[in-house]
């Protein structure tokens, strides 16, 4: 396809919509925008977009494709912007927020203007942000949600779909309220309970010194989500106040019935209660991404002494294999290795899973 695409944003999502449109449509020119003029600029340096748009009304009024990849709140105040513009009719205009009905009910201005506004939800993300993070493979195998209002032409959609072809995503289209429902349960709630646990751990070292130094291991892995952005997180929470008040008393529920299972001793129960936890998580689909962007890491038993660290990134770097994070364990309960080295992909962790055995006799595990 050919065509002027303007991605407003371009940190992680947006930059990297930009590079797989770039890569599947030779033809088409990616013109960017981002409050941080720094980031635009490096987007332009790293070859992400093509050109850079002075303002918001510069980049918008002769696009084909606006794609508007910012926070769920500053979405809906570029929407209000858009629809003041003398846009091109025939544009489509995409988000990438979390959260969707209240982002598809302030594209009413749009819709007045004649213009089709799209509801998108890329479901990947990493654990590094900003566009100097961004790239093509990002949304591989990814569900890509769309949530187009009843009164868009399907054919729009289909457009929006070529578009968007180079992710590589995986397009379920379903309804704005649907969608904030099913994120709430799989990745807006998870959040709110991994913050708090650590939040509760946090009141409870005060008193215990001993308490970080031993959540380094697993604990710090089962609570990893809540090392999210703050204010987009709250921009979320806001935006799906219902929902998420709904599961919240579903959960004071669940809670009260693991209490009353305590209280009583009732050890057979609360067998049955792990067992089945157990069932359905090993039962989820492993492959999959989901609404929690996965963490690929590999567990390394290595011996102590010094230099065996550099030792094993060596290994990697003979493979020209890229890390993104590497720590040592001090807690290791329940947990095979001492070493903790993050990837980008699970194939660069299976890579690397082959070519540290290939190298030494050192014993790995591959994380979740």
């Amino acid at each position: 396809m050919k065509g002027r695409v303007f991605v407003i944003g371009l940190g992680l999502i947006g930059g990297s919509l930009a590079l797989c449109i770039k890569k599947e449509h030779k033809g088409s020119e990616i013109v960017g925008f981002d409050i941080n003029f720094e980031q635009a600029r490096l987007a332009r340096m790293l070859g992400v977009i093509d050109e850079i748009a002075e303002s918001i009304q510069d980049g918008a009024l002769s696009a084909d494709l606006i794609i508007i990849a910012a926070p769920v709140n500053e979405t809906q105040e570029i929407i209000q912007l858009l629809s003041g513009l003398p846009l091109n009719p025939e544009v489509i205009v995409t988000d990438t927020g979390s959260t969707k009905q209240k982002v598809v009910e302030s594209s009413l201005s749009l819709k007045m203007q004649g213009i089709t506004f799209i509801g998108g939800h890329p479901m990947a993300g990493s654990h590094k942000s900003g566009v100097s993070a961004a790239k093509e493979i990002l949304f591989e195998n990814a569900f890509y949600l769309l949530t187009p209002e009843d009164y868009i032409d399907q054919s729009r959609v289909t457009v929006l779909k070529e578009w968007l072809k180079g992710t590589h995503a995986k397009f379920l289209t379903i309804s704005p309220e649907t969608h904030d429902y099913l994120t709430g349960i799989v990745s807006h709630f998870p959040h709110i309970i991994a913050a708090s646990i650590v939040r509760q751990t946090e009141r409870l070292s005060e008193s215990q010194s001993l308490i970080p130094r031993l959540a380094a291991g697993g604990f710090r892995d089962i609570t990893r989500i809540a090392s999210s952005s703050p204010e987009m997180w709250k921009d979320i929470l806001l935006h799906n106040r219902d929902i998420l008040i709904e599961l919240l008393n579903q959960w004071q529920l669940e809670m009260d019935e693991v209490k009353t299972l305590l209280e009583q001793e009732n050890s057979k129960a609360i067998f049955s209660y792990f067992s089945q936890a157990k069932q359905f998580r090993d039962g989820l689909p492993q492959k999959e991404k989901g609404a929690i962007p996965s963490f690929y890491d590999l567990y390394v038993d290595v011996p102590d002494y010094p230099g065996v660290i550099s030792e094993i990134t060596g290994y990697l770097a003979k493979e020209n294999i890229s890390i993104t994070n590497i720590r040592i364990l001090e807690t290791r309960e329940d947990i095979n290795g001492v070493l903790v080295i993050s990837f980008q992909t699970e194939e660069d962790r299976q890579k690397a899973e082959r070519c540290i055995g290939s190298y030494s006799s050192y014993a790995t595990s591959v994380g979740t």
